[in-house]
């Protein structure tokens, strides 16, 4: 997966906005933050991803995910998007759209799947 696929999809999900974060691109749902671009151009943050989860996917898929001792006290994962599939990486930030929504909203959107 690239991002300018994730770009594609993440765009036809409501709410979902491009704009950027500490320099680099980003995605944002009303202004919070829902994943960003690595300076690595490869590496892409998933938020909402507790130490116990993050340690198991990084033990069970080391190609795939992994984090810095920047992340470490945060619940927060890298994910690869080289190596990702496009499945993998928009079931992650479903998790985070949903949280991010605005309660009022009502109840959870669905977002459109890659074809």
């Amino acid at each position: 997966m690239t991002f300018e696929d994730l770009t594609k999809i993440l765009l036809t999900w409501p709410l979902v906005e491009a704009s950027t974060s500490y320099g680099t691109p980003s995605f944002k749902v009303k202004g919070k933050l829902l994943t960003r671009l690595r300076e690595d151009g490869d590496s892409l943050l998933i938020k909402g991803v507790g130490p116990d989860e993050r340690d198991m996917l990084c033990e069970a898929f080391p190609d795939l995910y992994y984090f810095t001792d920047h992340y470490r006290d945060y619940p927060m994962v890298l994910i690869r998007l080289s190596r990702a599939d496009a499945d993998t990486v928009t079931g992650m930030l479903d998790r985070t759209y949903q949280a991010l929504l605005p309660k009022k909203r009502g109840p959870r959107l669905d977002t459109p799947r890659p074809a």
